[in-house]
């Protein structure tokens, strides 16, 4: 194992990240679903800005309609018989047309909680290293499981960003933790096992809050992540243009926006074949 060069790779990766930051005045935007996953998607919004981009694998399965299911719900039920290999490509295929300077993070299968367990070995996170990949995507629901998840990638020359979840979140999507308290104990954990980005689910618990708002629980939880943690930290689930601002006042330094963004390509489709048919 070459440890300088991982180290270098590292560094170069977080140092993205951080400039990302800065570039927007102090916080940006990730992009993911299917501008993460399709290069062409990919290549305009990083030509419109966006510097963080995540392909995952529920986003793959859903993209390729896989076994019929047509929302993320289903594909979150079987994103782990989406193959590893799979992802490599999409990765390289993102790497080859955005070029060098977007980060990239990438959730494969193993790297959640899946239904069905997937193991992954060292080769594996090398090869996810070479492929263009900056970092992993992780949604550990067990801190032993995440924490020897850092420890390879960190050997492998991939950050890794994690995430805390909330009881009653429908999916196992990251470590358990209710109130402010409990969301800044787990992230103070965290740090400590060396993530390099920790991120709050949001999107299960805001049900029912009126458009442009977000739960005074989820505002708490997520000022307690930024306040007691040195590392970028972020937001997702549920973020669209009309809670935005509400979001951006958490001090949260990277919003991840993938459903909405989705949304918006495929309005812009139909609105352009009904414009066709019209003529």
């Amino acid at each position: 194992m070459i440890i300088g060069d991982m180290e270098v790779k590292r560094k170069n990766a977080i140092e993205k990240v951080w400039d990302a930051i800065k570039a927007h005045n102090g916080q940006t935007i990730l992009s993911t679903g299917i501008t993460g996953d399709d290069a062409r998607i990919a290549k305009a919004v990083v030509d419109a800005g966006v510097k963080l981009l995540e392909p995952n694998h529920p986003a793959v399965a859903l993209a390729k309609g896989y076994k019929g299911i047509t929302e993320m719900g289903a594909a979150e039920l079987i994103r782990h018989e989406i193959k590893l290999d799979e992802m490599l490509e999409v990765v390289k295929g993102v790497r080859r047309v955005v070029g060098e300077d977007p980060y990239i993070t990438v959730g494969v299968p193993g790297g959640f909680t899946e239904t069905k367990p997937i193991v992954l070995n060292e080769q594996d996170f090398m090869d996810i290293s070479l492929s263009g990949a900056d970092s992993l995507h992780i949604h550990k629901s067990n801190l032993q499981d995440l924490e020897n998840i850092v420890e390879l990638a960190h050997k492998n020359g991939l950050l890794v960003d994690a995430y805390i979840t909330h009881s009653s979140d429908d999916y196992f999507t990251g470590i358990s933790a209710d109130s402010a308290e409990e969301v800044e104990k787990v992230a103070k954990q965290m740090e400590g096992i060396g993530v390099d980005m920790i991120g709050l689910m949001t999107g299960m618990t805001y049900k029912g809050v009126e458009a442009g708002e977000i739960s005074k629980v989820t505002k708490e939880r997520l000022e307690a992540l930024v306040s007691s943690v040195s590392v970028p930290t972020l937001a997702e689930g549920g973020i669209n243009i009309d809670n935005y601002k509400a979001f951006k006042n958490t001090g949260v330094k990277i919003l991840v926006i993938g459903t909405s963004m989705d949304q918006v390509v495929q309005k812009a489709a139909q609105n352009a074949v009904k414009e066709y048919l019209s003529l």
